[in-house]
């Protein structure tokens, strides 16, 4: 008899493990070389962070009950997380900026998508400035399209995968592939997260405090404890 596999993880499961795979990602990249293979290892355990949560965005969108200051708290936290996210990885303000403007972004343009009154041209033009603002975020607008992915065909985990590995292997894995490049490799990490995702049971879990800002607090936190370690105590 063909068992099937009862989803078993609720929002809070998938926020931990992103959370975990993101506090690993960050740690990798300043204390073990890029040519080791446990470097790869970890680095590919870190790409579990970006879909999860741009997953839970999308799910958070339909859940919440109020879209408009779920969306202020994305650009509030976007805007504190901005100079941990440039201190830590050296980089200059206007250079680049972090994942959760890339949310941000990915959530406007998600509820832009969902407008019962846009027409359909508009809603093309605004989506494409949400990809063009999230452009120096990480995962610029990668995140963005994963989003919308996600939210659109959010009654439809098959079409959601499929997109999912569309933009992911388009935009992230395939430019400047190569085998033989561990840099390149770990990127094929993002595809683990499937199992995970098709896991999710639809719920949130237990409400708390920490688990409602647990994201919001740990991404600059983590980026400035790891910046202090970083270049003034090793």
């Amino acid at each position: 008899m063909e068992q099937t596999i009862t989803p078993s993880l609720n929002s809070n499961a998938l926020k931990i493990i992103a959370v975990t795979a993101m506090i690993v990602d960050h740690a990798t990249f300043w204390l073990l070389s890029s040519d080791s293979a446990l470097y790869v290892i970890l680095r590919i355990f870190g790409r579990f962070a970006a879909p999860i949560m741009c997953y839970l965005i999308a799910e958070g969108y339909f859940h919440t009950s109020n879209k408009k200051k779920y969306c202020k708290r994305l650009f509030i936290f976007a805007l504190i997380s901005h100079y941990p996210y440039i201190l830590y990885f050296d980089l200059t303000s206007f250079q680049a900026t972090s994942v959760i403007w890339g949310l941000f972004t990915g959530f406007l343009a998600l509820a832009i998508s969902q407008s019962k009154t846009m027409p359909l041209g508009l809603k093309v033009i605004f989506i494409l400035v949400c990809c063009l603002l999230s452009w120096t975020a990480d995962w610029n607008y990668i995140s963005v399209l994963w989003i919308l992915s996600f939210g659109i065909f959010r009654k439809n985990f098959r079409l959601q995968i499929l997109f999912f590995v569309l933009i992911g292997l388009i935009f992230y894995v395939l430019p400047g592939f190569s085998i033989t490049d561990g840099n390149s490799i770990f990127r094929l990490g993002i595809f683990l997260v499937i199992p995970l995702l098709a896991s999710y049971d639809g719920t949130l879990g237990k409400k708390s405090f920490l688990m409602k800002w647990s994201f919001y607090i740990l991404y600059p936190g983590h980026l400035l404890v790891l910046y202090v370690l970083r270049y003034f105590i090793f």
